[in-house]
């Protein structure tokens, strides 16, 4: 029994420990000390338990005052959303009316109105790109623009000035593709700077400035010289009118009217290339055929000369008894008067062996020219089938998506088979003309010698 009043005596004593603590009274010096503190614990705790009772009650009810307050606001706000919910439904019943009446009163020009709307778009699309923006200026496709969005707006219907301002500015567009209109602008050289010149602009088509087409640049708003001019002959024209006034009367000019508003051509100028880039195309060995094919013609023309001479030198020993060893006929003649004694079988040998010994130089480089005109177009179709290799490989790595890629490097690799051809036919024709000059000097020797020993066996 003692036992369980000392467990009994040390469980309060650990319950009342946190009590003791706040109220930082003394231990107990003994058992009925320590029951009186204790109770005196118990009621504080009691008492602190009906407080927070009380709160907890108190904060209850405010919070009950708050949802109601809420649930109020509420109804309130959800009886004027449907008030407005029918205020909504009420306006857009008045707007359908009004837009009913306003369709009926606009009546035809509703049509109307959708037709100027397409007009107006599709004159400001041509303006941007017209020869004439750059005179005219670029407020007129800024006055369409605006008036293309307001037209868009069914609220909003355009003015009559508005109208009779897309009147004027497409009677004026009219007007500017018949007549020819000189004025000062600036314009863009090749080389990014600009420079006043006094334009002269034929219609919608062409613009010349001095000896030198231009281009009109839409997002500069702005003429440019063409990165690559035409032929000579048309450059000239462009001079022609540029210098030109009203009382020089008719002036012929080059004028490029292709494409939707003219100087197409012109403009794809600058995409072909010139001569010496296609030549440049063929790489080194275009480069090796066509300096094989100049060696061999200037070789050629050589050799004719000195064949030509060599004829007119065996025509006037045809009429001159007396050899001469300046040419082959005369060698050929003294190899016959110095054998003329001997019998005719020795004599016919030793002219045969003079006009032999006479052959070479008479045909000597003549076999060189036929074979550059064979080996020419044999380089070119290696040239075509490397670059050939070259243009699958783009077409491995980028695909037939952009056609540009595979045509322009096959049209890469045809220029060298070109190039074989243009050095093959010359040098075809060279050698034909050097065989049969040759062959006419052979056969006069031949003839001569055969006079030689007809005349022996008489």
């Amino acid at each position: 029994m003692k036992f369980l009043k000392i467990i009994f005596l040390t469980f309060l004593i650990v319950s009342s420990y946190s009590f003791a603590q706040e109220s930082e009274v003394q231990a107990p010096s003994n058992l009925d000390k320590l029951l009186e503190l204790v109770k005196e614990g118990k009621s504080k705790e009691q008492g602190e338990n009906k407080q927070r009772e009380a709160d907890f009650k108190a904060a209850r009810d405010k919070q009950d005052q708050i949802l109601k307050a809420e649930q109020r606001e509420l109804a309130r706000q959800e009886r004027i959303a449907d008030q407005l919910e029918a205020e909504f439904v009420k306006n857009q019943e008045k707007l359908r009316i009004a837009e009913e009446a306003y369709l009926k009163q606009l009546g035809s020009l509703n049509e109307l109105f959708g037709h100027m709307q397409s007009i107006t778009t599709d004159s400001r699309v041509t303006f941007e790109t017209s020869l004439t923006a750059a005179e005219f200026g670029k407020e007129r496709e800024i006055f369409l623009g605006d008036l293309t969005k307001k037209m868009g707006e069914s609220t909003v219907l355009p003015t009559i000035e508005e109208i009779e301002r897309v009147w004027y500015e497409i009677m004026r567009e009219m007007k500017g593709t018949g007549e020819v209109s000189r004025f000062s602008a600036t314009v863009i050289n090749v080389d990014g700077t600009q420079t006043e010149c006094d334009v002269v602009r034929v219609g919608v088509y062409n613009a010349v400035c001095g000896n030198s087409y231009l281009e009109y640049v839409p997002t500069k708003g702005q003429y440019q010289f063409l990165a690559r001019q035409p032929a000579g002959r048309y450059t000239s024209s462009a001079g022609r009118v540029s210098s030109a006034d009203v009382s020089s009367g008719y002036v012929s000019f080059s004028v490029d009217p292709s494409g939707p508003s003219g100087g197409a051509l012109l403009a794809n100028l600058v995409q072909n290339p010139s001569l010496g880039e296609r030549i440049q195309q063929g790489g080194v060995i275009g480069y090796i055929i066509l300096a094989i094919g100049g060696i061999t013609l200037l070789f050629a023309i050589y050799k004719y000369v000195m064949l030509w001479l060599m004829s007119r030198e065996v025509q006037a020993q045809l009429a001159n008894t007396t050899p001469n060893s300046n040419n082959p006929l005369g060698r050929v003649l003294k190899v016959g008067a110095s054998h003329m004694k001997e019998t005719i079988d020795r004599l016919e040998l030793k002219l045969a062996e003079s006009i032999m010994a006479e052959r070479p130089s008479i045909e000597r480089g003549i076999s060189f020219v036929k074979i550059v005109s064979v080996v020419a177009p044999l380089a070119g179709l290696l040239g075509t089938v490397t670059g050939m290799i070259v243009t699958f490989q783009q077409i491995t790595l980028f695909g037939t998506g952009d056609p540009k890629i595979m045509a322009g490097g096959i049209s890469q690799a045809l220029v060298t088979t070109v190039l074989g051809l243009v050095v093959a036919i010359p040098t075809t024709l060279a050698h034909s003309f050097l065989q049969s000059s040759a062959r006419s000097v052979v056969d006069v020797l031949e003839e001569q010698a055969t006079g030689i020993v007809a005349e022996k066996a008489k």
